[in-house]
């Protein structure tokens, strides 16, 4: 087990050695969050800088899981982009915040594990032939929850945040391993963001539902 002191100089190592496009893709990726707290439409096109950095960095870097993941965000961002431009005809959003009913929660958690199941067996295949630096559970397990809070997101749903959660709680530990630090404060950083997002989601709702 390494020491703290170890893990402190392998720590500011990989900080010493973090590139520009992935200090810009922390960035905006962070501001992508904060955006999407707010419920302003820009988490969309910033968020768009912030995938197509990542799928850059980390086919680079062959980690396929993580560039997965990345283009999924991209198709959705331009999907959730669309959905949340909508209007009605007195130019008022048409999507509003809601909670995800049983039968809701049911289909998300069936995607989650369908998409698990899907990526850990690929990732397990892989990792022995052709990409030893995947850890198949621990990526499948933040990809398929992130494919899940990014599908509810686009809908505006209140459980994507938990999703998220799930998500930065599993890439923390990941991407430090993997020697993107930066990367992992960033997602040290969305937890918070995620939990505050979650709160702030749920008095817009009420706030919605008294108007």
């Amino acid at each position: 087990m390494m020491s703290f002191t170890e893990i402190l100089n392998s720590f500011l190592n990989d900080v010493r050695n973090t590139g520009v496009l992935e200090i810009i893709a922390v960035f905006t990726g962070i501001l992508s969050v904060w955006y999407s707290r707010k419920e302003n439409i820009l988490v969309y096109p910033v968020g768009l800088v912030n995938t197509v950095l990542y799928i850059y960095l980390s086919l680079s870097q062959g980690l396929f899981g993580e560039a997965s993941v990345n283009l999924y965000y991209t198709v959705m961002s331009i999907y959730g982009w669309m959905l949340w431009s909508r209007k009605d005809a007195h130019k008022i959003s048409v999507l509003h915040i809601t909670s995800s009913t049983k039968k809701e929660w049911m289909q998300q958690c069936m995607f989650f594990a369908a998409f698990f199941i899907a990526i850990f067996t690929a990732l397990s295949f892989l990792k022995k032939g052709f990409y030893p630096n995947v850890i198949p559970w621990a990526d499948a397990l933040a990809s398929a929850s992130a494919f899940t809070a990014m599908w509810l997101m686009t809908r505006k749903k209140i459980e994507s945040w938990l999703w998220w959660i799930t998500t930065n709680l599993a890439s923390i530990p990941l991407y430090f391993v993997k020697h993107y630090v930066l990367t992992s404060v960033y997602y040290f950083i969305l937890l918070g963001m995620a939990i505050w997002g979650w709160i702030e989601w749920e008095k817009r709702k009420q706030q919605q539902h008294a108007t």
